[in-house]
């Protein structure tokens, strides 16, 4: 067993187990304020994280549990009494909760494996959880404060509101942050990219857990613990309809890599072939800062880049397509992203096989706007691929090896930028990981 060494993207876990094994010393040594009530939420979080599932980018896999601790840090007076848990306690409800959860989930998973299964790990949630830990510590440490002091007394209701709104949104932009690291480690994106995915989830059901987390805290304040677990239901709701989301996501994943195997079947291409095009596509899209959507996208478009082969009469010769005519890999580009149209994939992958073999540059010399990047990425895997199984099955001596072949028609036929990605990856002999349809 080999031993990973520690990276940035473990601060976050290093920093969750920190601060909550002090707040929860803390916690033993000096007692809990209300304690009842803060059972109550470590309940509820720990039920919140045994229910999430895997969500589209594994952005959150337990967004009730996170927007019940974000309640907690929120929570001022309960039920029209006063609160004194603060800031320490506001942590250690949440790791506890949290650590609950994550055993429970551990059982279960033990308890799948017993009975031959093969569940899945919950990595994600790992990360998820410690990240919960930090951010509603951070929330708690903007708020309690503030409560404690007395000085949200002299707010009107609005300000109130107000308050609550930024600190809530300050934990979740935070959340985001780390969660972009963590999303650097695992997938290779550069942290602009894996940013920007964070934010885009941060508006779906990102929004709908710091919602729920205001709603949580501000009704919980009027109505009393009762309001918890109703007004969690429609958060619920809207997990179960991402579940679904994945559930179809997954299914389109699975019909596309079936039918790009079509050309192999029968026989219009090499082994592998739309498999080893579609990986070189994904880590020339991560070194060019493309996103987890576009390269979900580019995937699906690598993926199915040969199609329009099942048109001709007669196979071309090893399949090799890049060294065809630019008419005729434009006639073959045209007729499979006709096929894919009709397979009710995203506008965005028939379009991009359709531009496969257009020039990057206009009859004018200039650079065409108007070509997708990824067609553009594409089109160098695909030659590359092309290129490299030619010179395997006919090794000649003295002959160019296949990225300075390449070159030789750079600014017209391959974009120049595409091809630095792939040199750079050469140079630090990149290998190309397997990728996986993921969302979002």
């Amino acid at each position: 067993m080999t031993l990973r060494r520690p990276g940035p993207a473990d601060l976050p876990h290093v920093a969750a187990v920190l601060l909550g094994g002090f707040a929860l010393a803390h916690a033993l040594a000096a007692g809990t304020s209300q304690t009842e009530v803060a059972l109550a939420f470590t309940a509820l979080i720990a039920l919140g994280q045994c229910a999430g599932p895997a969500l589209p980018g594994d952005r959150e896999p337990a967004p009730v549990a996170t927007a019940v601790a974000l309640a907690y840090a929120l929570l001022g007076p309960l039920h029209g009494l006063p609160t004194a848990h603060g800031v320490l306690q506001a942590t250690a409800v949440t790791a506890a909760g949290t650590a609950v959860g994550l055993a429970v989930q551990w059982v279960g998973l033990a308890a799948l494996a017993a009975v031959r299964r093969r569940p899945r790990t919950p990595l994600g949630g790992l990360d998820a959880a410690a990240r919960r830990v930090v951010t509603v510590s951070f929330a708690a440490l903007l708020f309690q404060p503030l409560y404690d002091s007395g000085a949200t007394d002299r707010l009107p209701g609005p300000a109130y509101g107000a308050l609550l709104a930024a600190v809530a949104a300050l934990a979740a932009l935070g959340d985001a942050v780390l969660a972009a690291g963590q999303q650097r480690a695992r997938t290779g994106l550069r942290y602009s990219a894996a940013l920007d995915d964070q934010l885009h989830a941060l508006l779906g059901i990102g929004s709908a857990q710091v919602a729920t987390g205001l709603l949580l805290s501000l009704l919980a304040g009027e109505a009393g613990l009762w309001a918890l677990p109703v007004f969690c239901v429609p958060l619920l709701l809207t997990q179960a309809s991402f579940r679904r989301a994945v559930e179809v996501r997954a299914t389109t994943g699975q019909t596309i890599e079936t039918l790009a195997r079509a050309t192999e079947i029968a026989g219009y291409t090499t082994p592998g072939h739309a498999r080893r095009v579609a990986d070189t596509a994904c880590a020339l899209g991560r070194e060019l800062g493309l996103g987890s959507r576009e390269l979900t996208l580019l995937e699906y478009a690598a993926l199915m880049h040969d199609i329009g082969q099942l048109s001709l009469v007669e196979p071309v010769p090893g399949g090799a397509t890049a060294l065809l005519p630019d008419d005729e890999q434009q006639q073959i580009a045209r007729l499979g992203s006709e096929v894919i149209r009709r397979t009710g994939v995203p506008k965005q992958v028939w379009q991009q096989v359709a531009r496969l073999a257009d020039p990057c540059r206009l009859d004018d010399g200039r650079h065409d706007p108007t070509l997708p990047l990824a067609s553009r990425i594409i089109r160098v895997a695909n030659a590359h691929d092309d290129l490299r199984t030619a010179a395997a099955d006919r090794p000649r001596a003295g002959a160019l090896d296949p990225l300075d072949h390449l070159r030789l028609d750079a600014g017209r036929g391959y974009d120049p930028v595409v091809l630095d990605a792939l040199a750079r990856l050469g140079r630090r002999g990149h290998r190309a990981a397997r990728c996986r349809f993921a969302a979002r």
